[in-house]
């Protein structure tokens, strides 16, 4: 990561003013502060990216320091520096939102990774913010997207939707043209009245005579009472004909004549009814080669494609993918009541680059999904389906300093796995390529060495076993 601004906080000031000069050397613009009080009074300055502190401190503690920094400063990651005797102190702060805890006396290589991966998580926060900003500059319409390719759409849609034409809504399965349809409605002067949708490929043959136009009693078998069709159902709004080619070509005369003179029979019936309908329509059907191959009329094409909308694929409109992703975060979040926040880079570039076949469907999909697998703040790449998360694997990186034993090599390695993994012991254990017993056993020697005794039995008799996220370095994401 590049330089950042950090605040270091110790009562001890020769210990303060080394980890300063140290940080220093590394790049950061380092402020020191040697009490809690300090430190609140500077971070409010300094506004920091990063606070490094000791968690045993006089007066206020680093836990009280933690409580504080997250009104201030609720965005901020808190990296404890604890000493053996304060380790379930850290656990604590760990599960009220610390981001991590390093045991005295420090491993620097293991420092300067804390940092670029609590500078990696602010980073991503802060997109998350910027994104949530987005979302509600847009306000809340289901119509998300800022690419130059949606931009010309909602001129399109801004200029037609006062008048009286019929609009057709063309562009592949997927690409959100019933949603167009609504935005039509609801910006005309039609709003007030209803906003009737049907899917014509829905219907079975023998029955979408009878849904379009409605039927008496008694005009077929089965027909035990009246009912209105949909044009009745629009009257004064709008009716929008999804799949429109799916109309067999012996009913699009009669729906020709609906449009061209505002009248309909009931099917069975004797009475002409008078509707006042605007119709819009979409197609994933090239209809000019339906014409040429005598399954759609021309006439009724041209009386429908007054004005044309085209929708493009999601794939043509990738930078609209991330602000996307996040509208469906929330709405995904709210409904499960999950404390997902957003989209880690790495998952977010699987999304970015993936071709999207099934469009916006695809991808709402794709996210609902994953807020139901993800139990931290962010979505990983675990997290999507299984045909994206296995794909571009070289962006799936893992970064280390030089320096680093070939122990402590495996043990950041082993700790990021599992962090990746959303803590989840037997998938880790399944990726890495070991037992899961293997697995327990490293974990727990780590957490002894972390306690500084043998046996790996911290105080109180705390185990890995039941600790093993906050203890091992976890993120915020482990509570």
């Amino acid at each position: 990561m590049g330089s950042a601004r950090i605040l270091a906080v110790d009562d001890e000031r020769d210990t303060c003013e080394a980890l300063a000069e140290m940080l220093t050397a590394w790049g950061h613009k380092v402020e020191t502060a040697f009490d809690a009080h300090d430190a609140l009074r500077k971070a409010g300055e300094f506004r920091p990216d990063v606070v490094l502190s000791d968690l045993a401190m006089p007066e206020t503690d680093g836990l009280g320091l933690l409580r504080a920094l997250r009104d201030e400063l609720p965005d901020c990651p808190v990296v404890f520096l604890t000493g053996h005797g304060t380790i379930d102190g850290a656990v604590e702060a760990i599960r009220e939102g610390a981001y991590d805890f390093i045991v005295k006396p420090l491993d620097t290589a293991r420092l300067k990774v804390c940092i670029d991966r609590a500078l990696e998580k602010k980073e991503t926060m802060r997109e998350v913010q910027g994104l949530r900003r987005r979302l509600k500059q847009l306000g809340s319409s289901d119509f998300i997207g800022q690419s130059v390719a949606m931009r010309k759409v909602f001129e399109l849609i801004e200029k037609v939707a006062p008048s009286k034409a019929s609009v057709a809504i063309t562009g592949e399965s997927g690409t959100g043209k019933e949603v167009v349809a609504r935005a039509i409605h609801n910006l005309s002067q039609r709003r007030d009245k209803p906003f009737i949708a049907i899917n014509c490929a829905s219907i079975p043959a023998t029955l979408i005579e009878s849904e379009i136009f409605g039927h008496e009693k008694g005009a077929f078998t089965g027909a035990d009472q009246r009912r209105p069709g949909v044009f009745e159902l629009a009257h004064g709004g709008t009716l929008f004909l999804d799949e429109l080619g799916e109309i067999p070509i012996e009913l699009q005369a009669k729906l020709l004549r609906v449009l061209e003179e505002s009248k309909l029979r009931r099917l069975g019936g004797k009475v002409e009814l008078e509707v006042d309908v605007r119709v819009l329509c979409a197609t994933n059907r090239d209809l000019r080669k339906e014409i040429e191959a005598k399954r759609f009329r021309e006439d009724l094409f041209f009386r429908l494609n007054v004005f044309q909308v085209q929708l493009p694929p999601l794939r043509e409109r990738r930078e609209d993918v991330p602000i996307l992703v996040q509208y469906f975060v929330e709405k995904f979040r709210g409904d499960s009541a999950k404390r997902v926040t957003g989209m880690h880079p790495d998952a977010m570039e699987i999304l970015k680059n993936h071709e999207w076949p099934g469009n916006i469907r695809e991808l709402r999909n794709a996210v609902e999904r994953a807020v139901i697998l993800c139990d931290g703040e962010l979505i990983m790449r675990e997290h999507l389906p299984p045909d994206m998360a296995g794909k571009s694997p070289e962006r799936h990186t893992f970064r280390l300093p030089y320096g680093l034993s070939l122990d402590a090599v495996e043990r950041e390695y082993i700790l990021g796995s599992l962090q990746r993994n959303g803590n989840n012991k037997a998938r880790t254990a399944e990726i890495l390529g070991v037992s899961e017993k293997t697995l327990y056993n490293k974990l727990n020697r780590y957490a002894a060495e972390a306690r500084g005794q043998p046996g790996g039995k911290g105080t109180e008799g705390n185990t890995l076993s039941g600790h093993a996220g906050p203890l091992l370095g976890s993120t915020s994401e482990i509570r």
